[in-house]
């Protein structure tokens, strides 16, 4: 009877340890991401922090590094400085920056974009639509789409400015 019992205890813990381990790789490990390399990239359209309509298919003969962020986000936070030093220089040889906040309140995204001076447009994704259609998961992700609109390469985590460096060489136009 006791051994029985030990049998029927240890199939219950093994089927709710397997349950445990499904839902945790299904929630963080799984890569659920909609935007993949070698795919096209999907048209959207925001506003950026002054109004202006954004839509990505304008920008069809330009490199776009499109960036996912957030102000509590200590990475996203590290990077967009570099980002804007790079701007200047590259918006010249044809890549834009795109950066899209997640949801947050314009009056906070405004003060951050002051604070650090940016100068890049930046959209709010109210409702996370745009967040959703690329399959973004975590933040700070990186997409960059060559001229054509075809996905390149998604990146996330935080950059150093080596790798934005690197990462607008790879989009510029007629590379």
């Amino acid at each position: 009877m006791k051994q029985k019992r030990l049998i029927m205890r240890s199939s219950i813990l093994a089927i709710i340890a397997l349950a445990l381990a499904y839902t945790f790789y299904s929630n963080f490990m799984a890569d659920r991401s909609v935007a993949k390399a070698g795919d096209l990239s999907v048209n959207f359209v925001l506003h950026d922090l002054e109004g202006e309509r954004i839509e990505l298919e304008e920008f069809k003969g330009k490199g776009v590094f499109l960036n996912f962020w957030g102000t509590y986000c200590p990475p996203c936070v590290k990077e967009m400085p570099i980002m804007e030093e790079l701007y200047a220089e590259y918006k010249e040889k044809g890549v834009e920056i795109i950066a899209v906040n997640a949801n947050e309140p314009k009056l906070t995204v405004e003060r951050f974009a002051n604070r650090h001076g940016l100068t890049f447009p930046i959209a709010i994704d109210n409702g996370l639509n745009v967040i959703e259609a690329y399959g973004i998961r975590p933040l700070p992700t990186t997409v960059l789409i060559d001229e054509h609109g075809v996905i390149v390469r998604v990146f996330t985590g935080g950059m150093t400015e080596q790798m934005v460096r690197d990462f607008m060489e790879e989009i510029k136009p007629g590379t």
